[in-house]
């Protein structure tokens, strides 16, 4: 078979190698960075409606998972009670992504995988976030799914998590990840490589530390050592490398995406994306039209403006140290070519989860040697005004307020791999 041309001249980006890689991604963060922005923009003045009457066109494309049908509350406000949501990226050889696979300019592909599976948890007051990365190749049971052409698929006990999406697309992934975690699933998103090309230019880019030279064949990134910013087809190659990393495998790859991940968190609360009100529309209007090009999918709860807002309010302000980005715990099969989960560490992470208990990490940031811990991030701080002439301070207003109850964090298992927001790590090349 003939090999499709690259008329863009934009290098490809391997699936695999030989094999399919994982599509980043990318957060909460391009999904919750757009919901940042649209939550920004409304509460504000400036270029609001412009947005909010835009995003009301993703609300007729949303996909149903089953469990998003809820009715709104009249007024906009901080969501209430806890949200969990599914993000996955996805290989698609669609449009302008075949042009960014080496497999698909090959013709050497078959279905849309979820190569990259998130489940994002906030919790309920006091808020805090969870970002549960689940390897492609982890062996899982699949339940009965039916596809968006209405193929009935019979249950599976054993196949690798990334076939969930082929099967029965985002419906699919997310009662696959609910019947192996027990989480309820309310809102989920789904993401291909010219989206995540996208929202990665909007926001002008992520930087990344990497500590050593890396040169991969397999996704054409080289980089030097040192800090880089990286967009565009850059931060793609970026977020899929795998070979030129740590140990080769996955699991490094996973923990290079949680590198971007913190890196992309502290951009958008320190770097002044979240106000530059530019930026912010860039960013809303560019997330509505890979909505509207299906390069971006959203399950029918998520795609509405109103709940965008809701879930983006609860979560603008939590602490770099209570943005936990973790690997769900795995063992290699027989072989090595394919891992196993770990039911019994997972399950103290979810319970630690449900009790909305802080987390203390044991492990490596890495199960696959990918990265490691270089310093410690600065918060952003915020300045007070100081009081005028005229004005007489209030001592209620002025007396410190009183320190808030310590909390006890659970201990997770040294199986369970990742980093935390404050965490500044940078990549590690394979030796």
């Amino acid at each position: 078979m003939s090999a499709r041309t690259d008329r863009s001249g934009r290098q490809p980006v391997a699936r695999h190698g030989i094999l399919r890689s994982p599509n980043p991604f990318v957060q909460i963060l391009t999904v919750l960075g757009a919901v940042v922005v649209i939550a920004v923009l409304s509460v504000s003045a400036v270029g609001a409606y412009a947005v909010w009457d835009a995003a009301r066109a993703v609300s007729d494309a949303g996909v149903s998972i089953g469990s998003d049908e809820e009715a709104l509350p009249p007024t906009i406000g901080e969501i209430e009670g806890g949200v969990n949501m599914l993000i996955v990226g996805t290989d698609s050889c669609e449009g302008a992504n075949a042009a960014l696979s080496t497999a698909c300019m090959a013709e050497d592909t078959e279905g849309e995988r979820n190569d990259v599976t998130l489940l994002v948890h906030i919790s309920d007051s006091p808020r805090r976030v969870t970002v549960v990365s689940f390897p492609r190749d982890m062996i899982v049971p699949i339940p009965a799914c039916t596809g968006e052409d209405g193929t009935e698929y019979s249950a599976m006990s054993g196949q690798m998590l990334n076939v969930s999406y082929m099967y029965g697309g985002l419906a699919c992934s997310v009662a696959t990840i609910k019947s192996l975690t027990g989480i309820d699933i309310q809102y989920a998103a789904a993401t291909r490589w010219s989206g995540v090309i996208a929202m990665s230019d909007a926001i002008g880019g992520v930087d990344v530390c990497v500590a050593d030279d890396i040169s991969d064949s397999h996704t054409g990134l080289n980089l030097t050592a040192g800090t880089h910013t990286l967009q565009g087809v850059e931060a793609l190659q970026f977020l899929r490398i795998r070979h030129g990393i740590g140990d080769g495998s996955d699991l490094g790859r996973i923990s290079n995406q949680q590198q971007f991940m913190s890196s992309m968190v502290r951009k958008l609360q320190s770097d002044g994306v979240l106000s530059n009100p530019a930026t912010l529309f860039s960013l809303a209007t560019t997330a509505v039209k890979q909505v509207n090009d299906k390069e971006i999918v959203l399950s029918k709860g998520l795609a509405n403006p109103q709940r965008m807002v809701q879930i983006a309010m609860a979560v603008r302000s939590v602490p770099y140290s209570d943005i936990v980005f973790v690997q769900y715990p795995t063992v290699y099969a027989e072989g090595g070519g394919r891992v196993l989960p770990v039911t019994s560490a997972a399950d103290v992470l979810f319970e630690a989860l449900a009790a909305n208990q802080p987390l203390q990490l044991n492990g490596s940031t890495s199960d696959g040697y990918g990265t490691e811990v270089v310093g410690e991030a600065t918060a952003p701080t915020t300045a007070t005004p100081a009081p005028t002439d005229s004005a007489t301070p209030d001592a209620a207003a002025t007396e410190a307020p009183a320190p808030a109850a310590t909390e006890t964090p659970v201990q997770l298992p040294a199986s369970i791999t990742g980093q935390t927001a404050a965490q500044v790590t940078c990549t590690v090349a394979q030796q």
